[in-house]
């Protein structure tokens, strides 16, 4: 039987960095009130001509270097994010493949928000122990300067841009293997993070109107319940689900959204501070690109070792939500 590996992780971060102080100069906002309420104090911001697939080209590359596998090898790539070069296609995926020289191999974006790294992790893995791939690119990348109102002190002061990539493979040592991976959504709570964008739900009669909606909107007090909540009680049924303790958890990787609920589900969970990756001050929320930016860092760190069980957890708009249980399996 096949089985599923991360072989390798890779990461990108654009050059331009937006600071509390920065931000204060544009909202009602100060460092003091968004390091309390949030723990982020910086963000990485691309270039107006850096575009999410350049992103992702970036991070991409890296994770292709550092797997020991072939770039021709490559048999698919998918992209996890909300903010796409286009609206809707070409797929943001397409446009990575082009530029990265893949060959013509199955590439296509998914919709999770900021669950998306996990719900492409769980589509990898499908179709490698299927036996239909062997080798996937995958890919959480986001622009979300883009679609930010940097009139809404209430979200301008979260998100930034960024990407991470890993490599996912068969393998027959079951050693290597991704152990379980959770995934679920609720559409009752679509409403509480939403890009409305003019889709055929929310048509607009003017480009005012439609420009506008094309930012994100969020009801952050009710998000942030519901978020602890399920983030919570997901990572408990995995963890039960598999036998697997708290305290074996070398890696607990959250989405790097807000500290107060990475804390608030670390806690839960009883985990030791020194098992939990934390990377939300330097990056603030770069959504499907979180997870991967947060392991690259510990990769590169050296924090990181062959073998070591993650454990990731995700919650984003859908509402979506998800976790994985993934040793790191890298060739060399």
């Amino acid at each position: 039987m096949a089985y599923a590996a991360l072989r390798s992780i890779g990461a990108y971060a654009p050059k331009n960095i937006l600071t509390n102080e920065d931000l204060s100069k544009m909202v009602d906002t100060t460092d003091e009130w968004i390091t309390k309420r949030t723990g982020i104090k910086e963000r990485h911001i691309a270039d107006k001509d850096e575009h999410t697939s350049d992103l992702g080209v970036e991070a991409g590359k890296l994770a292709i270097e550092r797997s020991g596998i072939a770039k021709e090898d490559i048999d698919m790539i998918i992209c996890a994010t909300i903010s796409p070069d286009y609206f809707n296609m070409p797929s943001t995926a397409t446009i990575i493949s082009n530029k990265l020289g893949l060959p013509p191999v199955t590439a296509f974006d998914i919709s999770a928000a900021c669950t998306g790294f996990v719900y492409i992790l769980s589509i990898a893995k499908a179709f490698i122990e299927s036996g239909m791939k062997k080798n996937v690119l995958i890919i959480g990348a986001e622009k979300l300067s883009a679609i930010t109102d940097y009139t809404d002190r209430g979200t301008c002061i979260l998100f930034g841009d960024g990407a991470g990539a890993a490599v996912i493979s068969a393998t027959d040592n079951k050693e290597e293997a991704i152990i379980d991976i959770h995934t679920g959504a609720d559409g009752t709570y679509a409403d509480l993070l939403m890009t409305p964008n003019g889709g055929t739900g929310s048509p607009h009669d003017s480009l005012e109107q439609e420009a506008g909606a094309c930012f994100m909107q969020m009801k952050g007090n009710e998000t942030f319940k519901v978020a602890v909540r399920t983030l919570t009680k997901d990572v408990k049924e995995i963890l039960a689900k598999n036998e697997i303790e708290s305290s074996s958890i070398k890696h607990f990787v959250p989405h790097q959204a807000n500290y107060r609920i990475i804390k608030a589900v670390g806690d839960a969970l009883k985990m030791k501070e020194e098992q939990v990756v934390v990377t939300v001050a330097k990056y603030g929320n770069t959504s499907g690109a979180s997870i991967p930016m947060a392991i690259n860092d510990i990769y590169e760190n050296g924090t990181l070792k062959k073998g070591e069980l993650l454990l990731l957890d995700a919650f984003g708009g859908g509402l979506t939500w998800g976790s994985a249980l993934v040793p790191f399996s890298p060739i060399k």
